[in-house]
């Protein structure tokens, strides 16, 4: 080690952030390309959410720390398991314990960065609701030590959940400002940086991200969402700056305009390879009877076979349609860094401006409940149309607020708002573009933090954040 100071950091994820976001709209955030430090970040394999936060925190690929995707098909189990949150699922040391090898008594504060359970860090709040034994889904957090959780809703209320993800998400407030939920992110970044001045913080801005989703990265409706986060992070730099807190702006993926939909285990149903059973007259996947399924991720999606001797007529099959770009199979998956026992036999990549749903059905007269409902626990996938409220439905916003009136009488009711029209979707990731102007961004108060380098891989974040905060690997 040849620094003898720790400097305090904190880590803005602004999720969506690429080059081709920063200019006119952002001028608080380019700034720091002029007067501190811009490097693109090399997009992790595949560029989701939790794979990509993994990559950075523990300078490993999935092979290495486990995590293939926001989901995975468990195989002991025969289950999908979906946005999991324990950090026991990521298998290699973080960021900030290999820091704290090397500098006893380091604090670390994670604010909604995924695997936020049972971690290691210091201070950390992160989205869970709470599941009464009636049927309830009470929205709420999760956060350690447990006092923070009562301590902070006691100042700034409740986390506004519904505008975390759904239709409700990045929707614009009243008054004009970014959406509750990374309004009241950044609030608690300052609450724990007033209270326990930790010497790194991850926090956590979605804004960004859902409206590059809903409408792609030309609709004018997004250069408001643009200007919004803009505002969110310059207000966080001014408080950090006056805290003597050196900042590192990234973003964990960027996002591409889509418009073809491939509804990969509608086309192995077509091979007869799916698996689906009747309950209650709708129609549910049986993921542990199928010859083959996938588990549609954005941009990537994870195939299981069950006969290894099947794989071979998969992939060719795979490779036979429209909007798959490439299948790595066995010999590839090394060399993209995603060979673990936790991804599929196969993984899909899609062609430029298309990604994979979950989709199963062939007809929505027989899709499952779930299916028409913010339930990313259940979906066997990824489902960005929960950002879309069912535009076929009358008078969808009087709907449901009759539903929560009948929620909050005691009775249930199913929040079935939700379309099943695919081709809504405008903007995804997950595959690496090819245009790098669409890969994320790294930016830092300090001028020359990144060494006069323009580009790093997902795995060199680790260093980053170390350098930061003036610690060197020894």
């Amino acid at each position: 080690m040849n620094d003898t100071r720790t400097r305090r950091l904190a880590v803005l994820n602004v999720v969506g952030l690429s080059k081709s976001v920063l200019g006119l709209l952002t001028p608080r955030i380019g700034s720091l390309a002029r007067d501190g430090a811009l490097c693109l970040i090399r997009p992790a394999f595949p560029a989701v959410t939790c794979t990509a936060q993994s990559n950075y925190l523990t300078g490993k690929p999935p092979a290495g720390h486990g995590i293939v995707g926001n989901g995975w098909f468990d195989r002991s189990l025969a289950e999908v398991q979906f946005w999991k949150q324990s950090n026991a699922l990521v298998a290699a040391p973080k960021v900030w314990e290999d820091l704290r090898l090397l500098r006893p008594g380091l604090t670390c504060a994670k604010l909604f960065w995924w695997y936020n359970m049972y971690s290691t860090a210091d201070y950390s709040i992160t989205p869970r609701p709470m599941y009464p034994a009636d049927g309830r889904k009470v929205f709420d957090v999760y956060s350690w030590p447990y006092s923070i959780r009562t301590e902070i809703k006691a100042e700034l209320g409740s986390f506004p959940f519904p505008t975390f993800w759904g239709p409700a998400a990045g929707v614009k407030s009243p008054q004009g400002e970014p959406e509750a939920a990374s309004a009241w992110i950044a609030a608690s970044a300052r609450w724990i940086e007033n209270r326990y001045r930790p010497h790194l913080s991850l926090v956590y801005l979605p804004h960004l991200d859902y409206n590059l989703q809903r409408f792609g990265t030309k609709d004018p409706r997004v250069e408001d969402d643009i200007r919004r986060v803009d505002t969110l992070v310059g207000g966080l730099l001014d408080f950090y700056r006056e805290r003597d807190v050196e900042v590192l702006v990234l973003s964990e993926y960027g996002i591409t305009d889509v418009d073809h939909p491939v509804h990969l285990n509608r086309l192995f149903r077509s091979q007869g390879w799916l698996a689906i059973k009747e309950e209650l007259g709708l129609e549910q996947l049986d993921t542990g009877a199928s010859q083959a399924f996938a588990v549609a991720d954005h941009q990537v999606a994870h195939v299981y076979v069950k006969d290894p001797q099947l794989i071979p007529v998969v992939r060719d099959f795979l490779l036979q349609q429209p909007g798959i770009q490439e299948v790595l199979g066995a010999w590839e998956k090394p060399s993209w860094g995603i060979d673990h026992p936790r991804a599929g036999d196969l993984v899909a990549v899609a062609a430029p401006r298309s990604w994979f749903t979950y989709y199963y059905w062939n007809e929505d007269a027989l899709a499952p409940d779930f299916a028409r409902c913010v339930d990313i626990h259940r979906k066997p996938g990824y489902d960005p149309v929960e950002l879309f409220l069912d535009p076929d439905i009358p008078a969808v916003k009087l709907k449901i607020l009759l539903k929560l009136l009948r929620k909050k009488l005691g009775f249930r009711m199913l929040m079935d708002v939700i379309p099943l029209n695919a081709g809504l979707v405008r903007g995804s990731h997950g595959r690496r573009p090819e245009d790098k102007g669409d890969w994320p961004v790294m930016l830092s108060t300090r001028a020359g933090a990144f060494g006069g380098a323009e580009e790093m891989d997902s795995l060199d974040v680790a260093r980053a954040i170390k350098a930061g905060m003036g610690i060197s690997d020894p």
